[in-house]
């Protein structure tokens, strides 16, 4: 069966780990056939963020130049902001052979425990986990008791490059 990557997120400004994680996954798993940017649209809250339409751009210029990353419109066309569950029940109808694949950092694994619909979500879709600099992907998930049922859909990516960079840490450095 096929398998998709979704990376979802702000990207307030996408950076280079994003892509470099994306890139690493589809080289150690060849049964991927893609990874899929879906930025969030203008209807999240948080605040200091670029436009959709301008972050939408900015991933465009770099999936254009790899055959194998998309950026998805997907959560900036809505009329109102998705949650992931609901973001990945739409990728799921337009790519009903394949199996969907949320790719999160550690340092959103920390907190899956209060996403949307968790039972749902964790049910129906897997996650594959990379580290952000020196958390503990095990200590991490050991630690949400709400998700124990679901290990088995929460994978380690095991990646070898990561970093600490963050968006946020860009945005600081630049001011």
């Amino acid at each position: 069966m096929e398998k998709i990557g979704v990376s979802g997120g702000a990207f307030n400004l996408p950076h280079n780990f994003h892509f470099s994680v994306a890139q690493e996954i589809l080289n150690n798993d060849k049964d991927f056939s893609k990874i899929i940017f879906v930025p969030v649209g203008d209807k999240y809250k948080k605040d200091g963020l670029i436009s959709a339409e301008h972050s939408f751009n900015m991933l465009k210029g770099v999936c254009d130049n790899n055959k194998k990353f998309e950026v998805s419109r997907i959560e900036i066309d809505e009329t109102e902001q998705l949650k992931a569950f609901q973001t990945l029940d739409k990728l799921s109808k337009v790519y009903s052979t394949a199996k969907l694949y949320f790719i999160i950092g550690t340092d959103s694994l920390k907190t899956l425990d209060t996403w949307a619909n968790l039972d749902y979500l964790l049910s129906n879709y897997s996650f594959l986990v990379y580290r952000r600099g020196d958390d503990n992907f095990y200590e991490i998930l050991d630690s949400l008791p709400k998700i124990q049922k679901y290990k088995s859909n929460i994978i380690f990516a095991d990646n070898k490059i990561y970093s600490n960079l963050s968006s946020s840490y860009i945005r600081e450095e630049v001011k």
